[in-house]
């Protein structure tokens, strides 16, 4: 699912949070969600809530149907983007109005990069080359084994 990399992303980063006076398609600009990430919303839970909305009411800011209100009543709200898919998120209460409002597209994760071989000799054989990805895990099995062994010796 997390294919080794998940992040949660406070939205609008740790000093500021859910709340007015800021522009949160700036702060999504150049951030790539994936299937498997979190946001996390900080929030004055006395004044504000995080609603998921379709396009057409994030773009008026209509707060009447939302698809999924994710508002826990802690102001500590933590969504996964676990479909990928456009998600849309508003204030409610009319804070969308001075900008509470938040599009992101989620993605399936890139493909891990493919592992490079060490050393290639001229004259050897495809079946013969060692890659690193082949090398770590049988490795650390030896190391632990040799710890194992150490450790009941003394």
């Amino acid at each position: 699912w997390c294919h080794g990399r998940c992040y949660r992303y406070i939205v609008g980063g740790g000093g500021i949070g859910w709340t007015t006076n800021v522009n949160y398609t700036v702060w999504a600009r150049g951030k790539h969600f994936y299937n498997g990430d979190w946001l996390f919303f900080v929030y004055d839970r006395n004044q504000m809530n995080v609603l998921e909305v379709n396009k057409t009411d994030y773009e008026s800011c209509n707060a009447d149907h939302p698809l999924h209100n994710w508002t826990t009543g802690a102001g500590r709200d933590v969504v996964p983007l676990n479909v990928t898919r456009h998600y849309y998120f508003i204030s409610g209460k009319g804070f969308c109005y001075g900008g509470m409002k938040i599009a992101v597209r989620v993605e399936n994760p890139p493909p891990p990069p493919k592992a490079a071989p060490l050393n290639e000799k001229s004259g050897s054989s495809p079946s013969s080359i060692v890659y690193r990805g082949q090398l770590v895990l049988p490795a650390a099995f030896a190391i632990a084994a040799l710890w194992d062994a150490f450790v009941r010796i003394w």
